[in-house]
């Protein structure tokens, strides 16, 4: 999400547009133009459809529009109704006279991201020790919205910690990950492309730095999507690959480097067993089990 939760009041394309909420901001402008008859339904779909454009296009965005996401959950708490209708039905129906729907959807989305701006707000400004949240309890922290994990390595980058980005939906065998993992940390050609292989470079990764000439700041963030994808189609490979990022990450910790290491799962129930002798957790904004219904 922005970090700027202004609305836009200036008329521009819409291919200039540089995510949902800008885009929602110009419609906001001209919403004649855009929502003929002053339909939420007819936005609804406008939204599936920049959603699917997102997933074709392979484009990482928080989208929060979706049937059963964060804006919908908001919606029902705010009204405090409890039901399969949709963010757009539910505010259609709940519309005050007076108000239009399309004025209410407007009025509530300033409001949502006014909220999801000040659960934001404790980790504004920078921390004492950067990334102890994620080394205090664990090396490896569990996120199932996207939005939380990007705004956690957004905060751990603006640090001066290197990111990086790993999809694990992509991986659908133990040598998808191998090749992933060393084409991002540049391991060397004598790479062996198995277990005790990642464990050695890793470990080099973590005592010494980077293998390629990439400034190795405050530290190294290992940030997996769709984890759960690898981890169905290789469970074993899935926690020990986990074991490993912890072990050496303890081992750095020694050594005053940092390793993090973040992983996003589609599953809200996931678990894994302890690794590097320590358990696996969720991050604290979704440490409770409802806070991932």
């Amino acid at each position: 999400m922005p970090t700027d939760d202004r609305p836009q009041t200036t008329v521009k394309h819409w291919q200039e547009c540089s995510d949902v909420y800008d885009f929602l901001d110009q419609i906001r402008l001209r919403p004649g133009m855009w929502i003929p008859g002053g339909s939420l339904r007819h936005l609804e779909s406008m939204l599936i459809g920049y959603r699917a454009a997102l997933g074709v296009h392979n484009i990482d965005e928080h989208f929060a529009f979706w049937t059963e996401d964060d804006f919908t959950r908001w919606i029902r708490e705010h009204y405090g109704i409890s039901s399969s209708l949709s963010w757009a039905a539910a505010i259609e129906r709940m519309t005050p006279d007076g108000s239009t729907a399309v004025d209410e959807f407007f009025r509530l989305l300033d409001d949502y991201r006014r909220d999801a701006r000040q659960e934001r707000a404790p980790h504004a400004g920078t921390p004492s020790h950067p990334g102890l949240e994620f080394m205090a309890n664990t090396f490896v922290t569990l996120f199932w919205r996207r939005r939380l994990l990007t705004e956690a390595t957004l905060r751990l980058q603006e640090c001066g910690f290197r990111i990086v980005h790993l999809a694990a939906g992509d991986w659908s065998t133990e040598e998808d990950l191998h090749r992933a993992i060393a084409d991002a940390l540049h391991f060397p050609d004598y790479y062996g492309h198995n277990l005790d292989a990642l464990n050695d470079c890793l470990g080099d990764v973590a005592r010494h730095g980077p293998y390629d000439d990439s400034p190795e700041g405050m530290g190294l963030v290992l940030s997996f999507t769709d984890y759960d994808h690898f981890a169905t189609a290789c469970p074993r490979a899935a926690q020990d690959v986990l074991d490993i990022i912890a072990d050496r990450a303890r081992r750095a910790a020694v050594l005053q480097r940092r390793l993090i290491c973040l992983v996003h799962s589609n599953d809200p129930n996931i678990q894994f067993e302890p690794v590097g002798a320590m358990p696996v957790m969720w991050n604290r904004g979704e440490w409770l089990d409802a806070k991932r219904r």
